[in-house]
């Protein structure tokens, strides 16, 4: 009995395990989680058209905006400027240079003409007598019109000025002898064929201002009323709000300068 009471007591401790390491998982599955959303979000830009494209990166490179009257904030970068009184005619240049380095356009683009107005830059798209734009009394626009409109939305559809549509005839009567289908209806129709494709290919549907039907109430020609030229499509890039139009005599200089006779709007 005495030996019993003086035998050491052993105690045992057991060591606690920390149940699955922790939390260096969570850290893992983050970093994948953020790997993946760039991979999405890289693969979302390279999808993206040009317009998107230009915004995202002029973000990027003005965070907080101070730029954006150089164009480089959250609207774009430079490239996407509106066209101010100042810049029609760099805008002009800009698409001379596209309709000259476009091969498939080097049949038309002598029919092409620009000239900056009081309202704008006015780009008119006059037909021949084979007709090269639209098949005589047809609203439906070849393959060369369609060429041709689908650059300019290429080119205007990264700008946010609005535009003017027109639809013009010669002084030809064309429809029926009942009157339901005239040159009224033969413009309007124009006009509004080239606002769908326009906006089908880069436009937005907001930038088309007014779609106008003339039929031969202001020939490109008035001389002669019965042209080929006065059956045309002009395309109108608009001043910004806001803006003063050039003064009578800059544009008379310009349009001077071309030969170009001015058209009252």
């Amino acid at each position: 009995m005495a030996d019993d009471l003086v035998r050491p007591i052993s105690i045992k401790k057991k060591k606690a395990h920390h149940a699955h390491h922790g939390g260096a998982w969570k850290v893992a599955y983050a970093d994948f989680v953020t790997a993946m959303m760039a991979l999405f979000i890289v693969l979302w830009l390279l999808s993206s058209n040009e317009t998107t494209k230009k915004a995202v990166g002029g973000y990027f490179q003005d965070p907080g905006g101070k730029g954006k009257q150089n164009g480089s904030g959250m609207t774009g970068s430079g490239d996407s400027l509106s066209v101010s009184k100042s810049d029609m005619s760099k805008l002009k240049d800009k698409l001379q240079d596209a309709l000259k380095s476009a091969p498939a356009l080097a049949r038309i683009k002598e029919q092409v003409k620009l000239t900056v107005t009081g309202e704008g830059l006015r780009i008119e798209l006059l037909e021949t007598a084979a007709g090269i734009f639209f098949e005589s009394g047809n609203p439906k626009p070849s393959a060369g019109c369609i060429a041709l409109l689908k650059m300019l939305a290429e080119e205007l559809g990264e700008m946010p000025n609005t535009l003017v549509i027109e639809g013009h005839t010669d002084s030809n009567p064309f429809g029926s002898g009942d009157g339901t289908y005239t040159n009224w209806d033969l413009s309007s129709d124009r006009a509004n064929s080239a606002r769908k494709l326009m906006q089908s290919s880069g436009l937005r549907q907001d930038q088309v201002a007014q779609v106008r039907g003339f039929a031969d109430q202001q020939p490109f020609k008035k001389e002669d009323p019965a042209d080929p030229s006065n059956r045309r499509i002009t395309v109108i890039v608009q001043y910004q709000r806001g803006e003063a139009p050039p003064e009578p005599a800059e544009t008379a200089k310009a349009q001077a300068s071309e030969g170009h006779k001015p058209i009252k709007p």
